[in-house]
């Protein structure tokens, strides 16, 4: 796995600005030298929606840089003295936008995932981690809503 440098600050600083039409654009910036973009500017119908897509947008980029940074081989098995294979632990990340024009909210959420589409249109991240790192995959938004 890649060791982390605990030597790198920074910081990411976040700029809403609303338009004449009452939508927002998100800026970043950030301080960080391995930042993506000298400025990252995202678009949505409230600052809530533009910070999230600005966040994603980030997020993208860095677990982009991740993955590439462990340079793992797909295919490769590490095997033990015995012959064995390895079992690794991997933090997958599977994400998937689309626009959907549906009737409802509920017909876009059900409409997306229905089928393999989502899994099949989706760009996929796959990190080798350590075992006891405290990392709790996401849970669905409607999972535990009554």
């Amino acid at each position: 796995m890649t060791d982390v440098n605990p030597d790198i600050n920074g910081t990411i600083t976040i700029a809403l600005q609303r338009q004449e039409n009452g939508q927002y654009v998100c800026q970043m910036s950030s301080s960080l030298s391995d930042f993506p973009k000298d400025n990252l500017q995202c678009y949505g119908q409230t600052k809530e929606h533009a910070i999230a897509n600005a966040l994603e947008q980030l997020a993208d980029e860095y677990r982009r840089i991740a993955e590439e940074q462990q340079n793992i081989d797909w295919l490769t098995v590490e095997r033990s003295d015995s012959g064995e294979p390895i079992t690794k632990h991997y933090h997958v990340i599977l994400h998937y936008e689309r626009i959907a024009e549906e009737e409802s909210k509920f017909q876009a959420m059900h409409n997306t995932i229905m089928g393999n589409t989502v899994v099949e249109n989706a760009k996929i991240t796959v990190i080798e981690i350590d075992p006891d790192i405290p990392i709790d995959p996401l849970a669905r938004s409607w999972d535990g809503v009554g």
